[in-house]
């Protein structure tokens, strides 16, 4: 069976969508293997995204978004940002991540099952709520959008985390619960 790592997130915890992010993984039949609530501090949330930040090519595509939500506000990134360069502005990215994330308390949860990395992809929805599939977390119940987010210098509150791939769920569960607090 395969785990993910999902992070109910500040906003998530915040409007008491705990146990509904909960509920939509245990109805498609995942079990929940670890939960645990916290208050991270900011390095342990850098530690978290540690992983993003040594992936050249998403932190590019993440800048690339930023830069893009920028210029259709009519901002120059340049001037708004100190740097027009991709990968410095998905940088300044993981920094935005890492103080909203540390912000209020968050619930870690490994979820494991057939597929688990992909299908709690899917369960949570596309990270830009406006191309989260309805059905989906962040689908039904965020509404922020990335050009505020640009403007305003930080993540896009979408409610939850869900690790991107098996081996960056790995390592994200390893930040988050020692072996022996991982349930079969």
């Amino acid at each position: 069976m395969e785990r993910t790592l999902l992070l109910v997130k500040p906003d998530g915890v915040q409007r008491g969508l705990i146990g509904e992010c909960i509920q939509r993984f245990e109805q498609r039949g995942f079990r929940i293997c670890a939960l645990r609530m916290v208050h991270a501090s900011r390095e342990q949330m850098q530690k978290h995204y540690a992983w993003n930040a040594a992936n050249q090519e998403w932190l590019k595509r993440v800048g690339e978004n930023t830069i893009a939500s920028y210029r259709s506000a009519g901002k120059d990134p340049q001037q708004e940002l100190g740097t027009a360069d991709a990968t410095a502005v998905g940088k300044m990215n993981i920094d935005w991540l890492a103080d909203f994330m540390a912000s209020g308390p968050i619930v870690a949860i490994v979820a494991s099952g057939a597929g688990a990395v992909e299908m709690g992809r899917k369960i949570a929805g596309n990270t830009i709520p406006a191309r989260a599939d309805i059905g989906s977390i962040r689908g039904d119940y965020s509404i922020d959008i990335p050009l505020n987010a640009a403007l305003e210098k930080r993540p896009v509150k979408n409610i939850i985390h869900a690790s991107g791939a098996v081996d960056e769920a790995e390592y994200e569960i390893e930040c988050w619960f020692r072996p022996e607090e991982l349930c079969s």
